[in-house]
């Protein structure tokens, strides 16, 4: 609990120097400004305390963030499920990087002008705590993710971080890239638990940043054919650009789930060994489960609704299985393996760039998908 207090959001909100900036506003250069949102479905920019490094913490420089899905959904619904609820102004964003300006007492395996990745969720890491000793630290009951209320999030230009959660980027691995290490280790995880076998037929459903580096994932794993799915013909096209082999199908609306299997099914010359569903929609994953074969699995990566209801004597009598993740552990250091040594790119999945000053026209951009953005990146 100790842990948690440390990064109590009370420090900030409560701190003289913490004002929500006005309208039009422009915070002098150095300033510590960030993008919170709050219950009113405000999104805006503040100004912030640059606290010093304790024992054990560094304070980073944060050069790229990306807007994630979860991050739009916060400020405009307020929560996620029944845990996750903003109720006072909150700090956003989870996906950086960036680079090392001070350290604090008893850090060594860090100096100032390392570029590094942040790990947005810091979990307990005691002992006594049987996710964290099993190395199941996604489960943590005492983890602080930053940007998941009420913990303040890396959006932000200076942050704290603890020295043992940041990951170092080799020299050709840059500060967009490593910000997208952090979708790109959800990913990680769900083809490592959904055991992605080289040769397997697989089917990703839906070709938002999630499903484009699941996509990119499942290529170096040696998935073929891959078939991805869209409601969207440009995304489609976006993915086809990236991974030239995949297959593509448009979801069309007013189309049942089975009949949209039959065209996936179609396309990938029969039933799919494992399908990665990276929407949460309720009608997506039926589709998933009816182009699977016997035996086969489909590994749920997406975020849906509280409850959902599930086709569930195919899925009994076809002996397939249904796996769902939440988060990810021990996936940085392989996403940065992946990328450094270039059997992932992920370059091209930034497609909208803005300085921090402007992150408030970031995320009316990433929240508006007639903008056609893939990932938005707020750089400083």
């Amino acid at each position: 609990m100790a842990f948690i207090q440390e990064y109590d959001p009370r420090k900030i909100l409560d701190h003289p120097d913490f004002r929500v900036l006005a309208e039009g506003e422009k915070p002098a250069p150095d300033a510590n400004i960030a993008a919170f949102y709050n219950p009113k479905h405000e999104v805006h920019l503040v100004q912030k305390p640059r606290l010093k490094p304790g024992p054990g913490q560094v304070l980073v420089h944060v050069r790229a963030t990306g807007i994630c899905g979860s991050d739009v959904h916060f400020w405009k619904h307020g929560r996620i499920g029944d845990s996750m609820i903003v109720t006072d102004e909150c700090g956003s964003g989870h996906e950086s990087a960036g680079e090392v300006l001070e350290v604090g007492e008893g850090v060594t395996q860090w100096k100032v002008g390392d570029r590094v990745a942040i790990e947005a969720g810091v979990p307990c890491s005691q002992p006594s705590c049987e996710f964290c000793r099993t190395g199941r630290y996604n489960a943590c009951p005492d983890v602080v993710f930053f940007s998941t209320p009420p913990f303040h999030g890396t959006l932000t230009r200076f942050h704290l971080h603890p020295a043992q959660w940041l990951h170092r980027l080799p020299d050709n691995v840059s500060f967009e890239e490593g910000a997208l290490c952090e979708p790109l280790a959800v990913a990680l995880a769900g083809i490592e638990r959904s055991d992605l076998r080289l040769g397997d037929p697989v089917l990703i459903c839906g070709a938002g940043p999630i499903g484009l580096v699941s996509l990119l994932s499942a290529r170096a794993a040696g998935a073929e054919p891959i078939v991805i799915t869209d409601l969207f013909q440009s995304r489609l096209d976006f993915a086809k650009s990236m991974v030239p082999g995949v297959r593509t199908v448009l979801i069309e609306r007013g189309l049942g789930p089975k009949e949209q299997a039959e065209k996936i099914k179609a396309v990938a010359d029969g039933n799919v060994k494992l399908a990665l569903e990276c929407t949460g929609v309720e009608s997506s994953i039926h589709t998933a489960i009816y182009s699977v074969k016997f035996g086969g699995k489909v590994f749920i990566i997406g975020v849906g609704k509280s409850e959902l209801t599930f086709p569930f004597m195919h899925l009994s009598a076809n002996e397939i299985d249904l796996s769902l993740q939440y988060r990810y552990a021990n996936q940085y250091p392989k996403a940065i393996r992946l990328v450094a040594g270039g059997l992932i790119n992920l370059k091209p999945l930034v497609t909208h760039r803005f300085k921090l000053e402007d992150a408030v026209s970031a995320f009316h951009v990433a929240a508006d998908p007639s903008q056609g953005a893939i990932k938005v990146q707020i750089t400083d």
